[in-house]
């Protein structure tokens, strides 16, 4: 009699949290591209990973646990469609989290983008992908590794604001470096968003040996209905090290699932950096 109530007990606890689930998805993308560049006279021919989207592979999903509240986990990694091969380093190198939502916004825990980085990603007319990223002009000022929290960070709290606050949102983190430098970092973002406009501002600050790292960045954008026109502005500086980057772009639609986008930015150093060999571009 015992071991048939056990297993009745057992059986029961499992329907109870079957019920509870509310959904787990598995997702992700495949981009491979062939390109052609010519620069410094050398011609190269290739096929590449990430073309106009970051190729991914990840898992995802929320539980309702009544009372308004859910929770939720969410893990990413990178793939390199054009090798058949994993992040070697990272298998959920893109995002490793969990997390607590409700009508106060949501609370995540674990690895992912910085409310900073997701500013330039926001409003790069490329998302930060492929040959046109804007990112490919900013400069760590020869730290390297040593700087590694310039897209993502490790041991991330971060607090999402609800969405249901007019058009405002914004989340703020905090990464505890464990001992590691270069990562622990503080930063956030505030924006406002309503029907065709969208600006946002950022600024995250991460402490590297006996220095700062610190990032300004500011956006904007308005979709004029025949063209989506986007602007940035960032600051990078480190120690006596400073950066501006300048950024316009314009998406203009040309069928209902293509656009052409075309981008300009301009980098400027300051006289230290300039001393050490960081370039200035256009």
């Amino acid at each position: 009699m015992k071991k048939s109530l056990v297993a009745l007990a057992v059986l029961a606890g499992f329907a109870g949290a079957a019920a509870a689930q509310s959904s787990v998805t598995l997702f992700g993308v495949i981009d491979v591209a062939a390109r052609y560049t010519k620069a410094n006279g050398v011609d190269t021919r290739h096929l590449s990973n990430d073309g106009s989207s970051s190729s991914r592979i990840g898992v995802r999903g929320v539980e309702d646990l009544g009372g308004g509240l859910k929770a939720g986990f969410w893990l990413e990694g990178a793939l390199s469609a054009d090798t058949g091969t994993a992040d070697s380093t990272r298998f959920w190198g893109r995002r490793a989290s969990v997390s607590l939502m409700g009508d106060f916004g949501e609370v995540r825990l674990g690895r992912g983008k910085t409310s900073t980085r997701l500013v330039v990603d926001d409003f790069d007319v490329y998302s930060t992908t492929g040959l046109g990223d804007v990112t490919r002009t900013y400069q760590t000022f020869g730290l390297g590794t040593s700087y590694d929290t310039n897209n993502r960070a490790d041991n991330l709290v971060q607090y999402f604001l609800p969405s249901d606050l007019g058009g405002v949102y914004g989340s703020f983190d905090v990464a505890a470096g464990e001992g590691a430098a270069g990562k622990k970092m503080f930063g956030g973002r505030l924006g406002y968003k309503l029907g065709d406009l969208n600006v946002a501002g950022g600024y995250q600050s991460t402490d590297i040996v006996n220095d700062k790292f610190k990032q300004l960045s500011f956006g904007g954008s308005y979709d004029f209905k025949v063209v989506k026109v986007q602007g940035l502005w960032s600051q990078l500086k480190y120690a006596s090290f400073k950066q501006n980057i300048y950024t316009i772009g314009a998406v203009v639609p040309v069928t209902a699932a293509g656009s052409v986008t075309a981008q300009y930015s301009k980098a400027e150093t300051n006289n230290a950096a300039d001393r050490v060999g960081v370039a200035r571009g256009d």
